[in-house]
């Protein structure tokens, strides 16, 4: 829905009619643009502007739009606004005439980007991010609700996905090292005389400072030479390099991503980067979403999602997930709050006396204990009997971690003792309370569900590039996971009102 002084800006122009050929009624930004009113997003950011100072703001919801064109198409700044030139699809969405060819310049998406969207009074810049990220889905939740797609009495199905960093296991500088040998690469393909005229490398000296300006020279290069900044697969390279070059420049010390962590996805497996906890509704609408670092465990986000989840309209009345929401403090928080809880007992729920509990949490993927600074046990054992000399039950599982990283640990005191050759955590086995509601035809039939959020996670990432971060930090994946949860919820809206359109 376009606001009053756009509309009035296309009903004055001689070429509107051209949107009526070119985008179809079925076309998914044409029901976008029709089904929500984006003014919301004006109420939201508008006291980042000021109304006495500088050149006035670009409307609001038009830099929205670009935000959300950008991350769908995967685009660099300057491509979008270049691409936007030529597409009717694109201007209209955007709320441009069929001719206008004056538009915004890349850098005030930039700005947008990285300043309009932070909380100058929030010490953690992503806290204003997740409030865009909750406003977000929160909309597509009243939309649903309103159009009567999901009913408000609701179970949700929980789960987390995991997005790689963008610098993942490189760093900023080996990043621009290969996007400058691509670009480079794609020129020799045309001319190889190229060869003798590019920048003398400095990749050798290790400096991230050094490849900024390698960079910058062969930037410099190319646009001197001419012959290539307008070739369409070339150009996009360019855009997408200058990118990546001026966040690592302009936000140093963010750009190497030292919010990302190592996450286990299973004992022989791990990833780099952060992990999106996620709601949703059977009918498979979204309802909330928390962004973490990707060493963080699942299960304590759970109670996070149902309040946020209550907060957004919808009654919870049962969670469905996997084991790594059945700890204790879930199946206990459950039971207070009346709410039925499908998940299959996790081994935290049947371990759990060990001293020092508070710095270890179990990882239901690996099936082992991971310690406050991030390190996952290496090896367990069973040791003890059920019925000692005493006829008490003294079985434990203890688990083993690497010394050598325990002795040079910054969290080792308290933790490993000086000398020690080994270290264990033990935790002893007890009964658990959860399994006769296990065995029930109502979980059966709850838990049967949780299939639907395993596809949805694939959605995220397969359909929507969401299984690595276009930005750096928390701040960006926050932004990322934003819009791109925004248009998957929006296109399932779209869907369900359609078959209930056909069905009536």
């Amino acid at each position: 829905m376009l606001r009053n002084e756009e509309q009035i800006s296309l009903d004055l122009s001689n070429h509107t009619e051209l949107y009526k050929i070119l985008i179809t009624p079925d076309n998914f930004w044409r029901q976008l643009n029709e089904m929500v009113d984006f003014s919301f997003v004006h109420n939201e950011l508008k006291d980042k502007y000021s109304s006495t100072m500088g050149r006035p703001a670009e409307e609001i919801e038009r830099m929205f739009k670009y935000l959300l064109l950008k991350g769908y198409f995967n685009m660099s700044d300057r491509g979008l606004i270049e691409r936007t030139r030529t597409d009717m699809l694109f201007k209209y969405f955007l709320g441009y005439n069929p001719e206008d060819t004056k538009l915004i310049d890349p850098s005030l998406l930039t700005v947008f980007r990285r300043e309009r969207l932070r909380d100058d009074g929030q010490e953690d810049d992503s806290k204003s991010a997740t409030n865009l990220l909750d406003k977000l889905i929160n909309k597509t939740v009243e939309i649903a609700l309103e159009k009567g797609l999901i009913s408000v009495k609701n179970s949700l199905i929980q789960d987390a996905t995991h997005t790689n960093a963008r610098f993942q296991h490189i760093s900023p500088r080996e990043e621009l090292i290969k996007q400058a040998k691509n670009l480079r690469k794609s020129i020799y393909r045309i001319d190889e005389s190229m060869h003798d005229k590019m920048p003398k490398k400095k990749e050798t000296t290790g400096l991230l400072e050094d490849q900024i300006d390698y960079t910058k020279n062969l930037l410099k290069v190319i646009e001197e030479d001419g012959r290539f900044s307008n070739l369409p697969g070339i150009k996009e390279d360019i855009n997408y390099l200058e990118e990546i070059m001026n966040d690592t420049e302009v936000e140093l010390e963010y750009s190497k991503d030292q919010d990302a962590r190592v996450g286990h996805k299973t004992a022989d497996t791990s990833f780099f980067g952060y992990k999106t906890h996620v709601a949703m509704t059977p009918d498979r609408i979204i309802t909330v979403a928390t962004v973490t670092s990707g060493e963080k465990h699942d299960g304590p986000e759970m109670t996070k999602l149902i309040e946020k989840s209550q907060k957004a309209g919808i009654v919870v009345e049962a969670v469905i997930g996997d084991a790594a929401y059945s700890g204790k403090s879930n199946i206990l928080y459950c039971e207070e709050n009346n709410i039925k809880l499908a998940s299959k007992l996790s081994k935290a729920v049947t371990h759990g006396t060990g001293k020092n509990k508070e710095n270890f949490e179990y990882n239901k993927d690996a099936k082992m204990y991971v310690c406050k600074a991030g390190h996952m046990a290496i090896s367990k054992r069973k040791q003890g009997c059920k019925v000692d000399a005493r006829g008490k039950d003294s079985q434990v599982v203890s688990y083993f971690f690497d010394v050598e990283k325990c002795k040079h640990c910054v969290n080792k005191e308290g933790c490993y003792k000086q000398g020690s050759k080994t270290k264990t955590y033990n935790v002893k086995i007890k009964s658990d309370t959860h399994i006769n509601y296990m065995e029930t035809e109502e979980f059966k039939e709850l838990y049967s569900q949780r299939y639907k959020i395993e596809a949805k996670n694939g959605e995220l990432k397969n359909q929507h590039g969401y299984n690595k971060a276009n930005a750096c930090g928390k701040l960006g994946i926050t932004i990322q996971g934003s819009t791109t949860i925004f248009l998957v919820n929006m296109k399932r809206i779209i869907k369900l009102n359609d078959e209930k359109n056909t069905n009536t």
